[in-house]
C-alpha cells in the first residue's frame, strides 16, 4: 500500500482534483492522505472545506496557512508558514508520493517542505504558459522541483521537457477539467438558475475576474474597468465569483461586492462548487473575466470566453476565446462579439480519463521502485521535438 498525499488550497484547485482524489481513494493499492490547507480554511473565502465534506472524503489533515491580507508581504507570509506547516505534516507522515496541481505562490512552500523530506512530487498542468501572472515562474519552478509531471497537452509536455526533465517521466495526459465535464453529472438549466438565483428569461455571463500579479497597482482600475462594462451591457445577469487570496484580491472583491450592492442584475458569491459553477458555465451566454477556467473548462462546455488582458496570455486557446484589453470599451466590444458567436464544444485537453491516466503511472513508478531523487538535467538534441 503506497500513501498519496494530495494537496488542495482553493476551491478551483480542488474542483479539478476531485476525479484525481476519487481514484486515488477507490484503489485498493493506494492510501488517499488528502491534506486540506489555504483559502479552504477560511471563513472570508467561504470555508470551502465544507464542499470536500459534503463529498464524503475523508481529510487527513487540516493546515492553516492563510495570512490575514493579500499585499505581497503577506503571500510571503502564506509561502512561510506553508513551510512550517508542511514540514511538520511530511515530517511524520512521510507519504510515498505529493500531488500538487498547478501554480499558486503557497505551492512552492509545500514543495520545499517535500523536497527537504525526500519525498517525490507529481506534478499536474506544468509547461503553461501566463505571462500577466507570477504563477508562470511559480510553475515553471514547481516542474523543476517535481519528478513526475503530468501535463495537460503534448505541445506543455514538450516545454517541460525543454526545462530539462527527462521525457521518459513527463506524460501528456490531458487536463481533469475535461474529465470533470464529460463525466460528472451537471444540473440542467433551470436547476442552476433556481439554485443559484438567476432569474429565468434572462440571458446570464460567468464572471471571475483575479488581480494581474505582474503588473503594480492595475487591479483597481481595471476592476472599474469590468463593472463600467456590465454596467453598459445591462441586458445580462452577473454572477460573479470571488477573486482568489492573490496580492490585489481584496481589491477587485471590494470593488465588484460594492458594484453587486448597487445593481439587481449582479450577484457576487464567494464558491459555487464544482457541479454548480461548471453547470452555470455551460448555459450562461458567455465567460467573462481573466480565469483560467474561462480558458480550459468554457470551451469544452461550449460557452464563448471573453478574455481579460495578459493574466493568461501564453496559453492555447480555444477558438471560442475572444482575447481583449482591460478597458470598458473593449470589453464591450468583446462581449457583443461573443453574443453572436455559437456555442461548440472544443476538446483540447484531453479525452476525459485523466486520473486512469495518471493513477496507472503513479503507481507503476511507486510499486516497482523506478523514483531515482539524483535526476539528470535532460538536454534536448536539434530533432527531440520533430515528431
Amino acid at each position: 500500500m503506497k500513501k498519496i498525499a494530495v494537496v488542495t488550497a482553493t476551491r478551483a484547485e480542488y474542483g479539478i482534483l476531485t476525479p484525481l482524489i476519487k481514484a486515488i481513494d477507490d484503489d485498493n493499492e493506494l492510501e488517499l492522505d488528502l491534506i486540506v490547507t489555504g483559502t479552504h480554511l477560511s471563513e472570508k473565502h467561504g470555508y470551502t472545506k465544507k464542499f470536500i465534506e459534503i463529498d464524503g472524503f475523508h481529510i487527513s489533515h487540516e493546515i492553516p496557512i492563510l495570512e490575514d491580507g493579500n499585499t505581497p508581504f503577506d503571500i510571503s507570509i502564506t509561502m512561510a508558514n506553508a513551510i512550517t506547516g508542511f514540514a511538520e505534516c511530511f515530517r511524520d507522515d512521510k507519504p510515498d508520493m505529493v500531488v500538487l496541481l498547478g501554480d499558486r505562490t503557497e505551492m512552492l512552500g509545500i514543495a520545499a517542505a517535500a523536497m527537504n523530506e525526500r519525498i517525490p512530487i507529481a506534478h499536474l498542468h506544468g509547461g503553461e504558459v501566463t505571462e500577466g501572472a507570477v504563477d508562470d515562474c511559480v510553475r515553471h519552478a514547481l516542474s523543476k522541483m517535481s519528478y513526475l509531471h503530468f501535463t495537460s497537452t503534448e505541445a506543455y509536455r514538450n516545454r517541460v521537457i525543454q526545462l530539462g526533465e527527462s521525457p521518459e517521466r513527463v506524460f501528456f495526459v490531458g487536463a481533469l477539467s475535461t474529465e470533470n465535464i464529460l463525466k460528472a453529472p451537471l444540473l440542467n438549466e433551470s436547476d442552476i438558475r433556481l439554485e443559484v438565483g438567476i432569474p429565468e428569461n434572462i440571458p446570464y455571463s460567468v464572471v471571475t475576474f483575479h488581480p494581474v500579479t505582474l503588473e503594480a497597482d492595475s487591479a483597481k482600475q481595471q476592476t472599474l474597468e469590468l463593472c463600467k462594462a456590465m454596467e453598459e451591457c445591462s441586458a445580462y445577469y452577473y454572477l460573479i465569483t470571488m477573486a482568489n487570496a492573490d496580492a490585489g484580491g481584496d481589491m477587485v472583491n471590494k470593488l465588484i461586492g460594492e458594484f453587486a450592492d448597487r445593481h439587481e442584475n449582479v450577484r457576487l458569491v464567494s464558491s459555487l462548487g464544482m457541479t454548480r459553477y461548471l453547470s452555470a458555465v455551460k448555459y450562461c451566454r458567455f465567460v467573462l473575466g481573466n480565469s483560467s477556467s474561462g480558458i480550459i473548462e468554457a470551451p469544452v462546455l461550449g460557452a464563448p470566453t471573453v478574455n481579460i488582458g495578459d493574466r493568461q496570455k501564453g496559453r492555447l486557446m480555444a477558438e471560442t476565446i475572444i482575447n481583449c484589453e482591460p478597458d470598458c470599451k473593449d470589453i464591450v466590444e468583446a462581449i457583443h462579439n461573443a453574443e453572436s458567436m455559437e456555442h461548440t464544444s472544443t476538446l483540447m485537453y484531453g479525452d476525459g480519463n485523466t486520473s486512469e491516466k495518471i493513477v496507472k503511472i503513479i503507481k507503476d513508478v511507486l510499486m516497482n521502485d523506478k523514483v531515482n531523487l539524483k535526476k539528470r538535467f535532460y538536454d534536448i538534441k536539434g530533432d527531440d521535438f520533430e515528431n
